[in-house]
């Protein structure tokens, strides 16, 4: 099977011990095509430079992540479009909102979602979407900037079936990652019924491991325990579900 983790951060300074035999193990788990998503201005050489050394299999994003969102947010967007205009990514991301930590900078998360979804637009590249606990707050920016040509994928998606199905009529994928394989992680409310077309798989690492390293540093290699977990949901043979979800990803992201 072709597996493709739609969202990992295999740049991270936790995978500088061993970065190159964590693309070992996942290539051999069957993750041939990892897509990377930016954080901000710091995380940028470490991104392209993963990607320069896997150019067949690694392929970065570049975006502003909420958490990232200072006062000052203005110049890391003058940064990100300086780079959007200077090669080819993936797609513009990761962006969205997040108030789980700090509810003060919600206007500046507002507004730098607002151009990054402008810039999607401008270079016609789906945008990779981060919310936590701000579901309907991004959902309302989304759908107030939809003019028909706006995609993307709600990444780490874990809400409702109301929610899911707001995300689907919006034109964008749900990313689906370790939460899923978790006792309480609400996969089973979701998923059963959707349509595989609208599905992606992911990791999220180091972030979010699957059951059973939950707890632990999460990496590309554990994407079959969430494949499993989501055809096991869907009634659906993992092959069939490998297949679709890396043809979703392959489409969405132009790989």
């Amino acid at each position: 099977m072709h597996l493709t983790d739609s969202h990992a951060h295999l740049y991270s300074e936790q995978f500088k011990p061993d970065r190159l035999d964590a693309l070992r193990r996942a290539q051999d788990a069957g993750v041939r095509t990892i897509v990377m998503p930016n954080v901000d201005h710091s995380s940028i050489d470490a991104m392209l430079e993963l990607e320069a050394q896997a150019p067949e299999t690694c392929f970065a994003m570049m975006g502003l992540h909420p958490c990232s969102v200072t006062r000052s947010f203005e110049q890391d967007l003058y940064e990100v479009e300086a780079w959007l205009g200077r090669r080819p990514f993936a797609a513009v991301g990761e962006a969205g909102l997040d108030l789980y930590w700090d509810k003060t900078l919600l206007a500046g998360q507002q507004e730098a979602l607002r151009i990054q979804l402008e810039m999607a637009k401008k270079y016609q590249l789906p945008i990779v979407l981060h919310t936590r606990e701000a579901f309907a707050e991004t959902a309302a920016l989304v759908e107030a900037a939809q003019d028909g040509t706006l995609r993307g994928v709600f990444h780490c998606f874990s809400g409702t079936a109301a929610e899911a199905e707001r995300v689907i009529r919006l034109g964008f994928k749900l990313g689906i990652g370790g939460v899923a394989t978790f006792k309480n992680g609400g996969a089973d409310q979701f998923l059963p019924g959707i349509d595989l077309q609208h599905l992606l798989l992911e990791t999220d690492c180091p972030y979010l491991a699957p059951v059973p390293h939950r707890g632990k540093r999460n990496e590309p290699a554990y994407l079959p325990l969430v494949l499993r977990r989501v055809a096991a949901l869907l009634g659906r043979p993992e092959a069939e579900v490998a297949e679709a979800t890396t043809r979703n990803a392959a489409e969405l992201f132009n790989l």
